[in-house]
C-alpha cells in the first residue's frame, strides 16, 4: 500500500459522542468490526465487561465475568478483533491473553507469569501484525514479545532502560499498514517506532505538557496517512504528529450529549435541572482518555475514560501529488519575501 506524496489538511472535526454513565462505565479500549460494529472494554474495580456497540450510538448488550477462572477476567487492559470478530483481551492481573466470540462465548487462553521467553508479567497492549501474529507489549518485564494466535512464542525484543529500543513500562503498541511497529513507553513518557524485526527506528516525546511532550502516555494509532496518533492521559488530551514524526495538533474534547444520553435525560427531571445549574463548557473535555483507534474511514476514537464515554471525530484530508506540493522550504514560512 502506498502512502500520499502529500497531504492537504482540510480539517479534524468533533462527529459525535457514544455512550454514557452506567452504560460505558470507564471505558479503556476498542476493537472495531465490520459495518460500524465495536467493542468497548470497560474496566472499574468489581466490574469488568466488554460493550458490544455500533457507531451510531445503538447499544447491543454486553458481556464479561469478574473471576480468575478460564474466560473471566480481573483487569483488562486492551481489546482487538480480527477479520472474522474473534476478541482478543490481555488481562494484567492474570498475566494471559483471553480469546471470545463476538457475543462474548469463551474460545481459549494462554500466558503464564514469569519473565522467561513466553512469559508475561502485566501484559497491556496487544495488536496483530501483518502476518496476524499478535504482539504483547509485556509492561513489567519492559519488552514486546510475538506469539501466535494460540500463544505460542515467536520472538521478543527490549529491554529495561531509557536508551534507544529500551523501555520503562511500555503500555499501548500498534502496527501500520507497512508493518511497521509503535510502542508507548509510558514512564519514559514517549513513543518509539521499530521496523518488522523489532529494530530500532525512531522515538520522539518527553516528559511536559507542552506540544509534543506527554505525561504518562497509555496508546497510540497510526492512519492510512502514516499520520500517529497519541493519548497523552496525563495532560488530558490526544496528540496527533504526521510520519516525520512532527507536531501537527492536539484533541482536548468537544463532547456533546450523546444520543442514548439524550434519551435518559428526557426521562430524567432532576438531571436535567442539574445539568441546567451546572457550567458546560468543561463538560466537553477529555477527562484521562487512554485509548486511541481510527479506521479507514478517517474515524478517530477516543475513550473518554473518566467520563464515561467514546468521543469521535471526522478526519478531513485530501491527498496530493508532487505536483500539487512545493519541495521541503529551507525556513519554513506561510509568506515569500
Amino acid at each position: 500500500m502506498t502512502r500520499p506524496y502529500g497531504l492537504l489538511r482540510a480539517g479534524f472535526p468533533f462527529a459525535k459522542t457514544l455512550g454514557m454513565r452506567r452504560l460505558t462505565n470507564f471505558p479503556i479500549d476498542i476493537a472495531l468490526g465490520p459495518e460500524g460494529r465495536m467493542y468497548i472494554l470497560c474496566r472499574q474495580d468489581g466490574a469488568a465487561l466488554v460493550r458490544k456497540y455500533h457507531v451510531d450510538d445503538e447499544d447491543q448488550g454486553n458481556w464479561g465475568e469478574m473471576g480468575e477462572e478460564e474466560g473471566k477476567l480481573q483487569w483488562p487492559v486492551a481489546i482487538i478483533a480480527d477479520a472474522e470478530e474473534i476478541i482478543f483481551i490481555s488481562d494484567e492481573r492474570l498475566h494471559r491473553i483471553s480469546s471470545f466470540d463476538p457475543d462474548g462465548e469463551f474460545i481459549s487462553c494462554w500466558g503464564e507469569q514469569g519473565s522467561g521467553e513466553g512469559q508475561l508479567d502485566g501484559p497491556s497492549g496487544i495488536t496483530f501484525d501483518l502476518d496476524g501474529n499478535i504482539l504483547v507489549v509485556d509492561t513489567m518485564n519492559h519488552r514486546v514479545q510475538k506469539f501466535t494466535r494460540d500463544g505460542e512464542f515467536i520472538s521478543t525484543f527490549g529491554s529495561f532502560g531509557s536508551g534507544p529500543g529500551e523501555f520503562n513500562m511500555p503500555w499501548g503498541i500498534t502496527v501500520d499498514e507497512l508493518g511497521e511497529i509503535y510502542v508507548v513507553d509510558w514512564r519514559n513518557d514517549r513513543v518509539q517506532k521499530f521496523d518488522t524485526n523489532g529494530e530500532f527506528v525512531f522515538e520522539f516525546g518527553r516528559s511536559g505538557d507542552g506540544d509534543g511532550e506527554f505525561n504518562r502516555p497509555t496508546d497510540v494509532a497510526v492512519d492510512l496517512d502514516g499520520d500517529i496518533y497519541v493519548t497523552d492521559r496525563g495532560n488530558n488530551r490526544v496528540q496527533m504528529f504526521n510520519s516525520e514524526p512532527r507536531y501537527v495538533q492536539k484533541f482536548l474534547g468537544e463532547a456533546t450529549l450523546s444520543s442514548v444520553g439524550r434519551d435518559y435525560m428526557m426521562t430524567n427531571a432532576s438531571p436535567n435541572r442539574l445539568r441546567d445549574m451546572a457550567v458546560l463548557e468543561p463538560q466537553k473535555l477529555l477527562r484521562q482518555p487512554k485509548g486511541v483507534v481510527i479506521d479507514e474511514e478517517g474515524r478517530l476514537f477516543i475513550t473518554d475514560t473518566g467520563s464515561y464515554r467514546v468521543q469521535v471525530y471526522q478526519k478531513e484530508v485530501i491527498h496530493l501529488t508532487s505536483q500539487q506540493l512545493a519541495p521541503p522550504m529551507r525556513n519554513v514560512t506561510l509568506h515569500q519575501e
